[in-house]
């Protein structure tokens, strides 16, 4: 019997993203503060609204930011893997931070159906043009890694869909003006409290299977099975896991029952090569049995 573990060089997100991340703090509260202001001033519930959702953007992007640096935290007896996981908790606790901003824009608005308020269409159009200016450069600095980090990507969505909403708020002040619509406030906030939702949902979903050691999106355990039932020599394939060890690193764990195992030191440095580089999993432990071996792990441990 053989067993082997080996990994390949770790893709951690680029030394730019620390700008990135200062960036857009620095100029998202700096803008939720003079949101917050001209929101009161104007009396305008989207710009108070889009204030609400900056801060837990801001909030995502502070926790998001600690992650990174925790992830680089070299492992020790206590955690052998160190704490990369916390960009799991990250991404999970920034989609909980955007659901709550939701609720309480939906709330809001609602409340404002009944008794509209006069909205000074002009100020708002000038504040949220200054958001899709903030928001978006902030997004184009995220682009690059939106692909291959979670918690990279959800910053990425934030604050691009931020832009999109601001856009929509411009929209919704230029109406105001010509129609005096006042409605048209609240409905602008419930259109953004949507778009959140909207973007904020595969957030949720992925942040959670993650966090419940699911198989990472990108990665086929049917695929992979049969790739590595068709490794030469092997004849079955058993107690096969792959789960995140953060949001940019999965883990395999495999074994494979074998015919001839004189090779067993090539076969596994070919796997642990080819599955890194077609399947993206970046630590992989394989254990080699011989065809009369019985293994003793509990049924319910085996795929």
């Amino acid at each position: 019997m053989g067993h082997s573990h080996n990994h390949h060089g770790h893709h951690h997100a680029p030394a730019n993203y620390g700008f990135a991340f200062g960036f857009g703090i620095i100029l998202n509260s700096i803008f939720i503060v003079v949101e917050v202001i001209y929101g009161i001033l104007g009396d305008s519930l989207a710009l108070l609204a889009d204030a609400g959702h900056n801060l837990s953007d801001v909030l995502g992007l502070i926790i998001a930011w600690i992650a990174v640096w925790l992830g680089k935290k070299a492992p020790s007896d206590k955690r052998t893997y160190g704490l990369k996981k916390s960009s799991i908790m990250a991404a999970l606790f920034n989609a909980i931070f955007l659901l709550v901003a939701i609720g309480a824009i939906a709330w809001e608005a609602i409340g404002r159906f009944s008794s509209p308020a006069p909205v000074q269409g002009g100020t708002v159009i000038i504040v949220a043009l200054i958001g899709i200016v903030i928001n978006g450069t902030t997004a184009l600095l995220f682009m690059s890694g939106r692909k291959k980090d979670l918690n990279i990507r959800g910053a990425f969505m934030h604050m691009a869909a931020d832009a999109l909403v601001s856009l929509g708020v411009v929209a919704a002040g230029v109406i105001i003006i010509w129609t005096e619509w006042q409605w048209l406030d609240p409905v602008v906030s419930l259109a953004i409290a949507a778009v959140i939702l909207i973007g904020t949902w595969s957030l949720l979903r992925e942040s959670v299977n993650l966090s419940l050691d699911a198989v990472p999106e990108g990665i086929d355990l049917k695929k992979v099975k049969a790739y590595l039932v068709n490794l030469p020599g092997v004849v079955d394939v058993h107690d096969l896991h792959i789960w995140p060890m953060s949001t940019t690193e999965a883990v395999l764990t495999v074994h494979l029952v074998r015919t001839e195992t004189s090779d067993n030191d090539a076969l596994i440095a070919r796997a642990v090569r080819e599955l890194h580089d077609s399947y993206g999993i970046e630590h992989a432990t394989i254990q080699i049995e011989k065809g009369t071996f019985e293994c003793q792990l509990a049924p319910d441990h085996m795929i």
